[in-house]
């Protein structure tokens, strides 16, 4: 490895922290973020592997050759005779499009292996425990070379894989060095994020040439990393994973589970704001509020993005004098006036199938939207603001079937509502004109599994080499 490139890497990464350091300590102080796993993010030490976590200490055993136990990995830690694939997951998305990935991983290998499962954020770790209950679950290094070393002793991995698109020079230019494939996977580049890697190509071409494998979610987006630096040979276009594995069932238990405790009736319709940022809870809340008059059998049901803004989302409502029923109050009960907060975290997927009109939250604001995908596939009525650049192309395939509407304001959004709940059959046509585009883009974990395993069958072979 290029020794003063690690150096200038590591001494940016330090001033970067350094600049950002009054905000990371105001939102530790604030909301309690960042505070956890430390000595993980900057040391990449912790608990051997063998015992991280209450219900992830089973050691798997291969039961055939593939994926032998010494090689590339590096030897067997403690009682661990079987192989591990790493697999990182930034936040709360990633950690749920992960599951299914792993399980179709897991579906399609001829022998057991160990699991290590990563998240950055404190809402994505605690929902990876939950989902990755025969795993180990840890913290994700900074991508210091130390701690990236320290963290690649402790896992020893077979093969490393990130989701959608995470590039760490320093812990790519260690996997290259210790002959470990790294793979991206559900990889995507948005048109922000390649306007600014443009500008550091020379910087990020080499890390980009170092990954083995490359799924991208479309053409466009495997073009972009190609003039980044990608190897051509290298990406494959596998669609997204995020069609894949997605409900359609709005009687499925977890979501009858919440019709229950939400006391939604037969008879009401349902008006969901999900991974909303300030201020479209406000703005949703104020639509609903000019409709329930009209409209006294439309319930409203608000789910913040970000679990530090439940608080003060609560208080808004409740300055509107409007009763409010908290998901993480179980002992209140929902009214049928009650405004429903959904203030926990990892059940959003399953309250998309309450929902008749689905607002897709980070569209009215700076964030690019979020995944309109779930909400689609129940057949709700998907609904989004102009700021969609994170999911353009899953927006651009829900409007050429005319199958979601598009507000090119707030103001837009009260007449929009109005319209669905006056024409029963205009809001059951476009919701099933969605759910018919999330059916028809399926198959990309499949494909993913299938080439992750290619991936790890030549990582294991005596004579594969570093690229």
């Amino acid at each position: 490895m290029n020794f003063f490139a690690i150096w200038v890497r590591n001494l940016t990464y330090a001033a970067l922290l350094c600049l950002l350091s009054p905000v990371i300590m105001w939102r530790a102080v604030r909301h309690g973020r960042y505070r956890r796993g430390l000595k993980e993010k900057f040391l990449g030490r912790g608990e051997p592997l063998a015992s991280v976590g209450s219900t992830h200490t089973q050691p798997f055993g291969c039961d055939s050759t593939r994926f032998k136990a010494t090689g590339t990995g590096g030897p067997s830690q403690g009682n661990r005779s079987c192989p591990v694939v790493w697999f990182h997951a930034v936040s709360v998305g990633e950690v749920v499009q992960l599951e299914k990935v792993v399980a179709e991983f897991r579906r399609q290998s001829a022998c057991h292996f160990h699991v290590v499962v990563t998240t950055s954020t404190d809402t994505g770790y605690d929902l990876a425990v939950k989902r990755f209950a025969d795993s180990t679950v840890t913290w994700f290094p900074l991508d210091f070379s130390w701690s990236v070393n320290a963290a690649l002793d402790r896992i020893q991995p077979r093969l490393l894989v990130l989701m959608e698109l995470e590039i760490w020079p320093n812990l790519i230019a260690a996997c290259h060095q210790r002959n470990i494939p790294v793979a991206i996977v559900n990889a995507r580049m948005s048109d922000k994020s390649v306007k600014g890697y443009r500008r550091i190509r020379p910087l990020i071409a080499p890390t980009l040439a170092r990954v083995r494998l490359i799924a991208a979610q479309s053409q466009q987006y495997a073009q972009r990393l190609i003039s980044l630096g990608a190897d051509p040979q290298r990406i494959h276009v596998t669609g997204s994973v995020k069609f894949d594995g997605v409900t359609t069932d709005r009687s499925n238990p977890s979501t009858n589970a919440l019709r229950q405790a939400f006391g939604i009736r037969p008879e009401e319709l349902v008006f969901l704001a999900g991974s909303t940022q300030d201020p479209e809870e406000q703005i949703c809340l104020q639509a609903w509020m000019q409709l329930r008059e009209e409209f006294p059998q439309l319930r409203f049901i608000s789910v913040p993005r970000h679990k530090e803004r439940f608080e003060d989302v609560a208080a808004f409502i409740q300055k509107q004098n409007l009763p409010l029923y908290r998901r993480s109050s179980p002992e209140d009960h929902s009214q049928p006036s009650s405004v429903v907060l959904l203030d926990t975290i990892g059940e959003l997927s399953a309250a998309w199938g309450l929902a008749d009109v689905a607002f897709i939250g980070g569209s009215f604001g700076n964030r690019g939207g979020q995944n309109m995908i779930e909400p689609a596939a129940y057949g709700a009525v998907i609904m989004f603001g102009p700021n969609t650049s994170n999911f353009r192309d899953v927006v651009a395939l829900f409007k050429t079937e005319n199958a979601c509407i598009q507000l090119a304001s707030p103001a837009e959004l009260v007449p929009a509502i109005r319209q669905l709940l006056t024409d029963a059959s205009h809001r059951r046509s476009l919701g099933l004109r969605a759910q018919q585009v999330v059916l028809e883009q399926q198959g990309a974990i499949r494909q993913t599994a299938q080439l992750l395993l290619q991936v790890a069958d030549a990582a294991n072979r005596p004579t594969a080499k570093a690229a």
